[in-house]
């Protein structure tokens, strides 16, 4: 019996954690959530799961929780840190985006916990410094992320000198193929409409501007130990191919699966094991095509300060992060216009000085200084 406590099991990620655990009551026990906010969303789960431990880690929210329920709570970041360190606790599903979920992370490594990741931004920021505690305290890290649980399941049991390229699919998001896409042009509801996936308004911006196809490469880097130019994207209306390895001798290795985050999830909480699972099957003979283009980098120009923020390494991919974060609240808020989304975060880059090999204090020093420098130029586009 696996214990499993989930990050942010309020969010799209973390809803579907709780049906797999659900799903699988001889396999999987329900340990411990933790939520940023939405507690009115974890009263309702709780009466599901009756999880013995419970995490809220907006300090207000917390307070409002223990008020109305009488219930014990963990409370802001050191309850977080209790909860994914705790003894009764083995695996840790990290499903929350955002860094204010990096310290526990690195505590749940440091604690020996099994982690399955779905949060890209941890990586970005700290895949460096992750994978190399991860190795230290001789535990798992297992991705969530569909692209990289694709990747991990076709690398599974090859050795690295056959690996000539690993190569990350993406829809293209909900602006792919609309002209209007840098013209300022674009609305909301085509923004936050994903033709494929239904996630959370974050990381569906991302989609938008292509910028999670960035990410998404750093974050292979360093969960696979690949150098960063034998890692590709390619544009895959379907949706069907969610990542493809390329063999030192031109063979392709692909996973296929319908658009179900349940499956990554399962297979993350299961591994080495694979376990029935009620997710759809593919129907091969429904597909009418599979079809790959090239990314345009002209019109999602996101996807090309990632990739240049990568090379430079280090702490640029913090200042990325950050950046980004920063200027997809401000569009989410209506602080900042979707055409201006790329030029902010150009301006942070351009701004900071890259340093190499960071440890946490650095890493969450420049994290915060993105953010503010991010806030200042938003705060600018506003008033001109």
């Amino acid at each position: 019996m696996r214990r499993i406590a989930v990050v942010g099991s309020t969010g799209s990620i973390g809803r579907s954690a709780l049906d797999v655990i659900a799903s699988q009551p001889d396999r999987l026990q329900l340990a411990g959530v933790a939520v940023r906010g939405r507690i009115d969303l974890l009263a309702a789960q709780l009466t599901r799961g009756h999880p013995p431990l419970v995490a809220v880690w907006d300090e207000a929210q917390a307070d409002r929780y223990a008020r109305d329920t009488g219930r014990p709570v963990l409370r802001g970041l050191d309850g977080l840190i209790e909860l994914v360190s705790h003894p009764s606790v083995d695996t840790v599903v990290f499903a929350a985006s955002g860094s204010d979920t990096l310290i526990p992370l690195v505590r749940a490594i440091q604690s020996g916990k099994r982690i399955a990741l779905a949060s890209k931004e941890l990586l970005v920021m700290a895949g460096e410094l992750i994978m190399r505690l991860v190795r230290e305290h001789g535990t798992s890290l297992v991705p969530i992320d569909s692209e990289h649980a694709a990747l991990f399941q076709c690398l599974h049991g090859v050795p690295r000198d056959q690996i000539a390229r690993l190569i990350v699919t993406g829809s293209g998001g909900p602006l792919w193929g609309l002209q209007a896409a840098g013209a300022g042009l674009i609305t909301r509801e085509q923004v936050l409409a994903h033709p494929k996936w239904s996630m959370g308004p974050k990381i569906t911006v991302d989609s938008a501007t292509l910028m999670n196809k960035g990410l998404e490469v750093i974050e292979a880097h360093w969960l696979f130990d690949v150098p960063l130019e034998r890692v590709r994207v390619v544009i895959h209306p379907e949706a069907v191919v969610h990542a493809l390895v390329e063999m030192a001798d031109g063979s392709l290795m692909a996973q296929m699966s319908p658009c179900d985050m349940r499956l990554p999830i399962q297979y993350a909480l299961s591994f080495p094991e694979r376990w029935t699972s009620a997710v759809p099957r593919v129907e091969l003979t429904r597909l009418s095509a599979l079809r790959f283009f090239e990314p345009d980098r002209d019109q999602f120009p996101c996807l090309e300060l990632a990739l240049q923020a990568a090379r430079s390494g280090g702490t640029a991919c913090v200042a990325l992060n950050g950046a980004n974060e920063a200027v997809v609240r401000a569009y989410l808020e209506d602080h900042l216009a979707f055409s201006e989304i790329p030029r902010v975060i150009a301006g942070v880059l351009e701004q900071h000085r890259a340093a190499a090999h960071p440890n946490l204090e650095e890493i969450l020093h420049v994290d915060a200084w993105s953010r503010a420098a991010a806030r200042e130029m938003i705060a600018s586009c506003s008033t001109s």
